[in-house]
Parts: C-alpha cells; structure tokens; sequence
C-alpha cells in the first residue's frame, strides 16, 4: 500500500526514494541547517514532504549538476528552499520567477539606499561595499561570528561595516575640532 503523497516519510523511505544510503541523509542534516526532519522517541526521523522536495533538489544539485556542498549552502543562503526544489523538479519557471522576485527586491534596496545617501548631511559619505579598512572587513566566509559559532548574515555584516565607517567619520570630525 503506497502512502499519501501528504504522509510523512522514513528515513529508509526517503533513502530508498533517493537512492542514496541513510547516513548520506544523516550528513547532509549536518550540513544543511534547512533539512529539519522531525524526530520521535529513540531519534526516529520523520521527514515533511517539503524535506523530501528539498532533499530531492540538494540530490541533483550535487550528483547531477556537480555542485560542492558549499555551492549549495551558498545556493540556499542566497535564494531560498523553493529555488533548490525548483532547480531539483526542472521547473524552471519557478526559477525565473524566484529570480525575478530577487532581482525586484535588490533594485528595491539600491532605490532605498541612493535616497538614504540623498538624505546625508554634507561631508559624510557610505562606505563603499567591499571595501577593506585596516583589515578588519574580510570576506563573506572570513566574517565575524555571531552566537552558537554562526556567522553573521550579509545583511548584518553591512550594518555592523557601516556603522563602523560612520564611527570612523564621527571621530574624524572630532579629530578636527580638538
């Protein structure tokens, strides 16, 4: 008797369904903070249909298109869950559509940050992205870490970087001052 394609599978189901051996699944739980199967009494793993989807897409990222675990760690850091299951189903609709949803909220943010820059008192100026000072701004997998050894999203990094350079630029107008 087949189960519902709502039901919640095994981890022998899910292995057998992949075609991969269960400590592979095991691992990649490890590696990929987005896999959170539930676990039951004696750590037996239930996993949602959305686990098996995105278990599905991390499958063919790897085997098929010949991604590293990192590439697809930085795949899901970047995009989402349902950009892997696309890319994993062929559907490359969702993918277009995801990318443009993307590619929406990017312009959105330059729009956000050119009028934030409009609104600057004379004199001070945004740091530039990218931009080394002293050595203390690294690259992404260089960055500081936050809580439980994860590191900071992009997004705090920047504001952490800017907050810096605005520090900077306050204690240069008081340089001046004195």
């Amino acid at each position: 008797m087949d189960k519902s394609p709502d039901a919640f599978r095994t981890i022998s189901e899910v292995a057998e369904d992949l075609n991969l051996p269960q400590h592979v699944l095991r691992f990649w739980e490890t590696r990929f903070t987005q896999i959170k199967p539930m676990k039951r009494g004696g750590g037996r793993r239930y996993y949602r249909p959305l686990d098996v989807e995105l278990l599905k897409g991390i499958r063919h990222l790897l085997y098929d298109q010949g991604y590293t675990i990192k590439g697809v760690q930085r795949l899901l850091r970047e995009n989402s869950s349902q950009f892997v299951i696309a890319l994993g189903n062929g559907d490359m609709a969702a993918v277009e559509a995801i990318t443009r949803q993307k590619q929406a909220a990017a312009a959105k943010d330059a729009a956000d940050d050119d009028l934030a820059d409009a609104t600057l008192p004379a004199g001070i100026a945004r740091p530039q992205p990218g931009r080394k000072l002293f050595g203390l701004l690294k690259g992404e997998e260089d960055g500081p870490v936050g809580a439980n050894d994860k590191r900071l999203s992009k997004d705090n990094r920047t504001l952490l970087q800017e907050a810096l350079f605005d520090l900077l630029e306050c204690k240069r107008l008081l340089d001046q001052v004195r």
